[in-house]
C-alpha cells in the first residue's frame, strides 16, 4: 500500500526537464518587488502545519497564488513530495505566487476531516491576512494529487466561503466515497482509503466528505486526470466526478490515460503538464 500511495510522488519528476533553468531568488535587499521565498511559514501551532512561499518578481495586487497539497493516503507525505510541480509553475508560470504546504497527518486518533480541510482553510487565511505584506491578490488556484487532488477539490467546493479559488485540479484524487467500486470492493487497498476515514460509514457522512456530492454550479473551473489501470483509484472515480460537472455546467475538462496507473511518466505526462498549463493560463 505505502509503495502505490507514493507514486504519484514522482509523477512530475520529468517536469524539471521539460521546462527551463529558474532564474535565483535573491531577497537580500528586501525590495517587495524582487522575488521571495520562505520556508516553514508556521500557520498553526503543530509542527506539520508549516508551508513554503514562491514569490516571483514584479508582481503586484493582482498577483495570484498555487496552493499544492501533496497527497500520501491523507496519513502521510510531505510538500517536498509537490517540489517537481513548484518548479515547473516557476519556470513557466512564473507570474503565479506559490504556496506548498503540509497539513497533519490523520492517525487512528485523528481522522483527516475535518482537520485536513481545516489546515487549508487556516492557510487562506493565512494568505489573505498577509496579503498587503505579500503584495498578491486572494485569488487562489489548487493543484492537489491523490488524497491532496480529493481535499483540493472538497475545500474549493464546499469550504471556500469567499469563492476566491479560481481553478482546481485533481490528479488521481478521489471524488466519491458512495461509489459502488468503494463500498462493494473486495480489495483491501481500496478498503484501507475508506478506513482511513473512521468507522462512521453512514450515507451522510460519505457524501460529506465527497467532492462528488458536494459539487455546485458554482463551483470553480475544474481539471481532471486519472489513470485506467491505477489500483487505488477507480475509474468511476473520474468519469463521475466528470458528468457531476458537466450536468452542472461548471467549466471542466477531464483526461482518462486508459493504460496508467497511479501516476506517470513520458508522453502522457508532457500532455498532463501541456493541458494544465492551458487551463492555469486560461482560468487564472
Amino acid at each position: 500500500m505505502k509503495a502505490l500511495k507514493n507514486n504519484f510522488i514522482n509523477l512530475f519528476i520529468l517536469l524539471v526537464f521539460i521546462s527551463c533553468s529558474s532564474n535565483s531568488t535573491d531577497d537580500s535587499n528586501g525590495d517587495p518587488l524582487a522575488s521571495y521565498e520562505a520556508f516553514n511559514i508556521s500557520y498553526g501551532n503543530d509542527s506539520d502545519q508549516v508551508f513554503d512561499l514562491y514569490l516571483p518578481e514584479e508582481r503586484t495586487f493582482n498577483t495570484k497564488t498555487l496552493i499544492l497539497v501533496h497527497g500520501g493516503g491523507w496519513t502521510s507525505g510531505d510538500k517536498t513530495d509537490m517540489n517537481a510541480f513548484k518548479d515547473y509553475i516557476k519556470n513557466e508560470l512564473h507570474e503565479y505566487a506559490i504556496v506548498n504546504m503540509n497539513y497533519r497527518l490523520a492517525d487512528e486518533n485523528n481522522p483527516p476531516y475535518p482537520m485536513q480541510i481545516n489546515d487549508i482553510t487556516s492557510v487562506v487565511n493565512f494568505l489573505n491576512d498577509n496579503s498587503n505584506n505579500y503584495v498578491i491578490s486572494n485569488d487562489i488556484g489548487f493543484i492537489g494529487v491523490s488524497a491532496g487532488g480529493h481535499l483540493s477539490l472538497l475545500w474549493s467546493y464546499a469550504f471556500d466561503n469567499d469563492n476566491q479559488t479560481e481553478m482546481v485540479c485533481s490528479i488521481v484524487g478521489p471524488t466519491n466515497f458512495t461509489d459502488p467500486a468503494y463500498l462493494n470492493n473486495t480489495n483491501p487497498l481500496l478498503q484501507e482509503i475508506i478506513d482511513t476515514f473512521g468507522i462512521d460509514t453512514e450515507t451522510a457522512f460519505l457524501e460529506e466528505i465527497s467532492p462528488y456530492h458536494r459539487a455546485t454550479a458554482s463551483a470553480p473551473p475544474t481539471i481532471l486526470f486519472y489513470g485506467g489501470e491505477d489500483p487505488l483509484i477507480p475509474t468511476t472515480q473520474g468519469t463521475a466526478m466528470r458528468d457531476k460537472l458537466l450536468e452542472l455546467n461548471v467549466t471542466h475538462e477531464f483526461t482518462l490515460y486508459p493504460t496508467e496507473g497511479h501516476g506517470w511518466v513520458g508522453f502522457n505526462l508532457l500532455d498532463t503538464s501541456i493541458k494544465l498549463k492551458t487551463f492555469i493560463e486560461t482560468h487564472m
